[in-house]
């Protein structure tokens, strides 16, 4: 990924508090049949202090395949994004030497798949990213409210993933190469239009970094 010093981000807890907070990656994978990709809610997990992603898909699915041929496969997790108009930018009625741009924030993490054929894993996969959703709802639904049988007959037809990490790297595009004034009218230009996500990072983010 392209990354100008002014976007990277490197700092594992903020690229993983993004992962966490934005679960639906895009599984990519490329093998014999070309290019792969599908997006999978994935959990983000720790084993003997390794991150982890783990998914599941349908077996159906032409990737399961791919990966397990993959010596590598890409996640790429979207955060918060929005189009910065050149209108907002104090600097346009100064000169005018301003075009429209895009920012956004995203984190791809990279490592070698694993499939997992376990009822076991899937029944755990299943209830812990359902649990991750459901949660914060007054009246949470929980796998064990459908029937056991049913249940079972869903599992057949999926399959697991894991993928330990072994490298993240976030971008972070949110008007960091632009002056101080310019910054402002961003914040002004996305809280008016409703995209307080991305008004709420361009005014923590700041000025750009050295």
């Amino acid at each position: 990924m392209y990354r100008p010093p002014a976007f990277s981000e490197d700092r594992l807890e903020v690229l993983q508090a993004l992962v966490r907070a934005h679960p639906l990656g895009l599984l990519i994978t490329a093998g014999e049949g070309g290019l792969l990709a599908n997006p999978l809610p994935f959990l983000l997990v720790e084993r003997d202090g390794r991150p982890l992603l783990q998914a599941h898909l349908a077996r159906a699915n032409p990737q399961v395949e791919a990966l397990r041929a993959a010596s590598e496969a890409l996640v790429v997790f979207q955060g918060p994004q929005a189009y910065i108009s050149p209108s907002w930018y104090p600097t346009k009625r100064e000169h005018g030497k301003v075009v429209p741009t895009w920012n956004y924030v995203i984190v791809q993490a990279r490592g070698a798949p694993q499939i997992i054929d376990d009822a076991d894993w899937l029944a755990s996969q299943i209830a812990r990213v359902t649990d991750s959703q459901e949660g914060d709802r007054s009246e949470p639904w929980a796998v064990t409210d459908a029937p056991d049988d049913y249940i079972a007959q869903m599992k057949r037809a999926i399959i697991g993933v894991e993928i330990p990490v072994a490298r993240f790297e976030g971008k972070w595009k949110t008007s960091q190469n632009q002056p101080a004034d310019n910054q402002a009218g961003v914040i002004t230009g996305l809280s008016a239009d409703g995209l307080n996500a991305m008004a709420a990072i361009v005014a923590e983010r700041g000025a750009p970094k050295a």
